[in-house]
């Protein structure tokens, strides 16, 4: 059995007039041998598929049984669902998510609605899809943080994010449409924990794989912002707390708000949802990344199983079978 995997290489040089965090979603290439020799581990051949141009390329060069989708694509709100859409059209299976729920997630103003319209709690928010629209922007619940609304791994939020008044709001989302070119999103700060959950499987057999805490070392909980400038110095900066210091209580509703978003967007295979606590430990979600980083090294995810007693291997063999488990030809294969 043949498997591809589509995937964006971070490029070795950056153009001068890109923001330099425009391609902080792609992977390295530690993630993708990673990947690569594992699944040779399990017996499997192993083609690169890439994303993009190249993909539909290799897509019909490579004549693979399976894909596995960690793919960003880019440059439009739609980009998750690029190599999916493509898997579809040629009837090839995949892992992961649909184009669908992949497009719904990466809107994080979408993705909150939907949350909302089955009861789970979210931070205030408000939309500004371009600099015209400042001008009359009215934003009362201070402290507030500035976004990206349709991005993830922390492009365009940086410590500095969290504002204080109107006046530093207006800079800020001035500054991210000028620089992005892309919506911004502005929420209510909550001040609490911040807190990740791993979910594996599909429909009903979903499950909670773990919680994690993000614990900041150097700033106060109040000020903390899990932001660029902390990911890439993650090991000075932050500490990873599993499971989360937090009240029962509030373990049990951060489970069922996963669960129950998860569902609702009918999420496949894995994802990773983040919350963050108020000053009380009332949990509100934030967003949902349904292609979770898996560097075996500094990524969230793996680094949540390894502290629950999951090694790499263990946590892609979960995920393959949850994937295979979609489809009649794959669902017998045993790892």
């Amino acid at each position: 059995m043949k498997i591809g995997i589509a995937f964006d290489l971070k490029p070795k040089t950056l153009s001068p007039n890109l923001p330099e965090d425009i391609f902080e979603e792609f992977d390295s290439e530690e993630v993708i041998f990673a990947l690569k020799n594992t699944f040779e581990k399990f017996g499997f051949d192993v083609a690169f598929l890439e994303s993009g141009e190249n993909f539909l390329k290799n897509i019909l060069k490579e004549k693979v049984d399976f894909v596995f989708n960690i793919a960003e694509g880019f440059g439009t709100r739609s980009r998750e669902g690029h190599v999916p859409s493509v898997c579809e059209m040629l009837n090839i299976p995949y892992s992961g998510s649909d184009p669908l729920s992949l497009n719904i997630t990466l809107d994080k103003e979408i993705c909150k609605r939907f949350a909302k319209s089955i009861g789970v709690r979210t931070p205030y928010f408000k939309i500004v899809n371009k600099i015209d629209n400042i001008k009359n922007l009215n934003f009362k619940r201070f402290p507030a943080i500035v976004k990206l609304k349709n991005e993830g791994s922390s492009m365009g939020l940086r410590l500095s994010s969290k504002v204080k008044n109107l006046e530093e709001l207006k800079e800020k989302v001035y500054h991210l449409l000028k620089t992005y070119n892309e919506p911004v999103l502005i929420e209510e700060f909550i001040s609490g924990k911040e807190i990740t959950v791993g979910v594996i499987g599909n429909d009903e057999k979903a499950r909670v794989l773990g919680m994690m805490e993000i614990r900041p070392k150097k700033l106060k909980q109040e000020d903390f912002i899990y932001s660029l400038e902390v990911k890439r110095n993650y090991k000075e900066e932050v500490e990873y707390v599993v499971p989360p210091e937090i009240k029962e209580e509030t373990k049990k509703e951060i489970e069922k708000s996963a669960l129950k978003i998860y569902k609702l967007l009918s999420l496949r295979d894995v994802s990773r949802i983040d919350f963050r606590c108020d000053e009380n430990g009332v949990p509100y979600f934030l967003e949902i990344n349904p292609l979770p980083g898996l560097n075996p090294n500094t990524s969230d995810l793996p680094i949540m199983a390894y502290k629950l007693g999951i090694n790499y291997e263990s946590l892609l063999k979960e995920i393959l079978l949850s994937a295979f488990s979609r489809y009649e030809n794959f669902k017998n294969i045993k790892l």
